[in-house]
């Protein structure tokens, strides 16, 4: 059998143990130091983007408040379309396009589009090509986003420290119990205390 003692130290060893387990703190790397095998996350001010792709071409639009601009490329080569038409509908409207260098297309929406799904519709003519490509640019209030991913350090670590400081607590407790339950034993059986 145990005696007092032993039993005393493994049950206050068990209850730090409880105690401790419930801090923990999250360890990030610094620069330098985070070996490179995560992706970079995307910049949040980085401006919508929609991609359409058939087995001919490669439409890729960019937009950025009211000016979108449409960059049509061959899928194959990835070399930008000369002498194409193209032809979008951006929500249901027809845009006017502009081509100021061959594969690059601008139009100059009437008002920056609110947040949400918009179905945009393409239609290409390239010489004897003729093709459809269609896609969603999905638009989110950016600041709302950024601002719920945005989380106080306190809100992190407040349930690991609630769990160690009720752990700690419950340390207290046990130990103030135990000693009082020895210093009770002591007497009954007529030890010194």
């Amino acid at each position: 059998m145990y005696s007092y003692r032993q039993r005393f130290a493994f049950i206050h060893q068990l209850l730090f143990f409880a105690a401790t387990a419930g801090i923990s703190v999250p360890a990030t790397a610094g620069p330098g130091h985070d070996h490179g095998d995560e992706t970079p996350a995307a910049s949040a001010s980085a401006s919508p983007r929609i991609v359409a792709v058939s087995e001919s071409f490669e439409l890729v639009g960019v937009l950025n408040g009211k000016q979108i601009t449409f960059y049509l490329d061959r899928a194959d080569t990835n070399a930008p379309v000369k002498d194409a038409k193209l032809e979008v509908e951006f929500g249901g409207a027809k845009l006017t396009l502009e081509s100021p260098v061959p594969g690059e297309f601008k139009a100059t929406l009437a008002e920056a589009p609110k947040p949400g799904v918009i179905p945009v519709t393409a239609t290409v003519i390239a010489g004897q090509d003729t093709d459809l490509l269609a896609g969603d640019l999905d638009l989110h209030d950016q600041h709302n986003e950024a601002k719920s991913n945005l989380t106080p350090a306190w809100k992190r670590y407040l349930p690991g420290l609630l769990g160690g400081g009720a752990g700690i607590a419950l340390l207290a407790m046990v130990t103030f119990w135990l000693r009082r339950r020895r210093s009770t034993f002591s007497v009954r059986t007529g030890g010194a205390k």
